[in-house]
Order: structure tokens, then C-alpha cells, then sequence
């Protein structure tokens, strides 16, 4: 599978319908009885979290919260769109109580840019809080539990192949390579030795930095931090197929999760 060769210094590939995708998200949502919050708005826009509660009859003593975000760079469609596609599956642990925010940054969306209204990357502001919108979902986040595994879903427009970041500060049972390997059966893997600047195995990153020696945080820091001891940034390659963007996410938290891999697509 070849790149498209379409990112010339920037994104220029698929993009969305971004209100008829949210439509489409809390419809599917609702369907499986998920709650549905909006816990920030600018006109008609939403900014929705969506949580799977426990079934009655899981074990109450074993279940996991797991966390999900998608489009907080308005230019990577693959992330809101696998979030569709984990709702539909609705292919998840019977323990597991989901909370999943499928679009960060709407207006973003609706430019097919990067940064917000005001051109700031919303993913360099969980450490000082600038934007509105970060301000808004930090304080969603501090009204909700602790996590015990986070995904952030993105794209990186310039790379060869899928990657992710995996922090795990206390040594827990590592998913990274499962997810790769998942991924590798629908992707192509950056297997570079140096991804981002930064060292890499076999496109898993361990980031080196402690989140205090950084001024600007992204949104996993300020998880790894504050809400979760287990996370994962994932990285579908952008000048690929769409379809093939958002199969590689998808693939890669059902991994995760142990959700076997035929059932999604």
C-alpha cells in the first residue's frame, strides 16, 4: 500500500460533514442507550460526551473506565469517524464503562485546519488552559472518575506509516505491541527508528519527557497526569486512504481491548 502523496506541507485529503457526523454519532449513541452530554456549545455546535454505562449484569467488583477522544485537530477526520465506527460495533468488554468524546474541536472541523478559531493548537493548551474549549472539557474531567486506560485518536499528515505513544509510568501490562501488531493487518507501520524526534520501536513510542519539564501540555499529559496510569496516543497515517485510517484506529483499541479482530472490519 503506497501513500497517496496529496499532504504537500499540510493535510489535503478526505474530509467530513461535521454536523451530519455528529447527527450520526448521537443518534447511534442514543440507540444503545448511552448518555449523551453536551458540556460545551458556541452557536449550534456541541461539544458531546458520550458514556456506556455498566450493563446490570457485569461483575460491579472488576469493570474498567475507559476513555476515548477524537478530533481535536480539525484536520484529521479518521479519529471522529472511528469513533462512529467503535459506537456501531458497540464490540466492548461487558465490564467496561466507556466515556468517549468524539469531536474536540468542531470549529476546527469545520475549517479543515488544525488550530480553533483563534489559530491555537487546542492540543498544546492542557497545561496553561487558554482556550474556552480546553477550560470546558478540563472541567467535564474533573467531574468524572478516575480512568484506568486512555485513547487519543489521531493523524499525523507526514507520516510513512500507523505509530503510537504509550505511557505507562507504573509498569502495567503493556498494550502497544498487541496494537501494532492488530494494525499492521489493515496498515502500513512507521517501523523508523526515530519518529516525531523521538526514539521508537517498531512504532511504539515511550516518551522520555516528564509532563513537569514541559510548558505546553497535549491532552495526554495532562491524562497521565490527572486522570489515568495507562494510555495510548494513536497515530493513523494521514496521506493514506481514509478508510484505511480509520480501520487502523478501530483495529487498534479493539486490540486493546480484546475484541478479536474479525469483528472489526
Amino acid at each position: 500500500m503506497q501513500k497517496l502523496g496529496k499532504n504537500q506541507g499540510a493535510y489535503h485529503g478526505e474530509t467530513i460533514e461535521l454536523l451530519t457526523l455528529l447527527g450520526q454519532l448521537t443518534a447511534a449513541a442514543q440507540a444503545r442507550a448511552w448518555s449523551i452530554e453536551s458540556f460545551f456549545q458556541v452557536g449550534d455546535l456541541n461539544w458531546y460526551a458520550l458514556q456506556r454505562n455498566i450493563p446490570p449484569t457485569a461483575c460491579s467488583e472488576a469493570f474498567r473506565r475507559i476513555y476515548i477522544s477524537a478530533g481535536i485537530h480539525g484536520d484529521e477526520p479518521a479519529g471522529p469517524l472511528a469513533a462512529l465506527r467503535l459506537i456501531e460495533a458497540d464490540q466492548w468488554p461487558g465490564n467496561s464503562q466507556v466515556f468517549l468524546l468524539p469531536c474536540l474541536n468542531p470549529i476546527g472541523f469545520l475549517g479543515n485546519r488544525r488550530e480553533n478559531a483563534e489559530g491555537k493548537d487546542l492540543n498544546r493548551d492542557y497545561r496553561h488552559l487558554h482556550a474556552a474549549e480546553v477550560r470546558a472539557h478540563i472541567s467535564w474531567l474533573e467531574r468524572q472518575p478516575k480512568f484506568d486506560l486512555y485513547f487519543c485518536l489521531h493523524e499525523d499528515w507526514e507520516s510513512p506509516g500507523f505509530y503510537l505513544y504509550e505511557q505507562n509510568p507504573d509498569r502495567q501490562t503493556a498494550l502497544g505491541r498487541g496494537m501494532i501488531d492488530a494494525v499492521r493487518e489493515v496498515c502500513p507501520i512507521d517501523c523508523s527508528e526515530t519518529i516525531e524526534g523521538r526514539r521508537a520501536e517498531l512504532g511504539v513510542i515511550h516518551p522520555a519527557q516528564e509532563p513537569g519539564e514541559r510548558a505546553d501540555w497535549p491532552e495526554a499529559f495532562y491524562m497521565i497526569t490527572h486522570k489515568a496510569r495507562l494510555g495510548y496516543t494513536l497515530e493513523a497515517p494521514s496521506d493514506f486512504p481514509l478508510a484505511t485510517r480509520v480501520n487502523a484506529l478501530v483495529r487498534a483499541v479493539h486490540a486493546a481491548l480484546g475484541v478479536p479482530a474479525g469483528t472489526t472490519g
